[in-house]
């Protein structure tokens, strides 16, 4: 996974939570890979009250 300014390897069973950063994916290793992507909608708002 690349992000603007790290790189990480993701390996089988890891889980990435994006919650609205910029990313790539590449993958480097020669062999076939395979995700699974779940997007769910949302939106960005300035009212950030954390008090329940």
């Amino acid at each position: 996974m690349i992000l603007d300014q790290e790189e990480t390897t993701i390996k089988a069973g890891d889980i990435v939570i994006q919650v609205g950063t910029n990313h790539a994916w590449a993958n480097r290793s020669g062999k076939i890979c395979r995700m699974a992507f779940v997007l769910i909608d949302g939106q960005f708002t300035n009212d950030f009250n954390l008090k329940n």
